[in-house]
């Protein structure tokens, strides 16, 4: 019986021979195939790239500042004050 694809997704790739050979052969060291190694893979690699993009890191003394500033913010600026006199005009006609 053939087998039938489970993921409706398709995603194509082009590759020297000599990288395809080695892509193979580590999905075989893993038990695994091509595809399954070379998604697992990216989307690993994927995720990390996300979350460094997506999450805040601060330090302790930064997370102590940003509380601070949170809870007693600065007066705005001359600049902010007229973004935000813009975007009242533009938003709230």
């Amino acid at each position: 019986m053939p087998r039938v694809a489970q993921r409706p997704e398709r995603l194509s790739l082009r590759r020297s021979p000599e990288s395809k050979q080695t892509l193979e052969r580590a999905a075989a060291y893993l038990d695994k195939t091509l595809t399954d190694f070379v998604i697992e893979v990216a989307l690993r690699q994927a995720e990390q790239v996300v979350h460094s993009h997506d999450a805040i890191v601060l330090t302790s003394e930064e997370w102590t500042r940003f509380q601070a500033l949170l809870l007693d913010p600065p007066p705005p600026t001359d600049r902010l004050q007229q973004a935000l006199d813009e975007h009242t005009r533009l938003v709230r006609p």
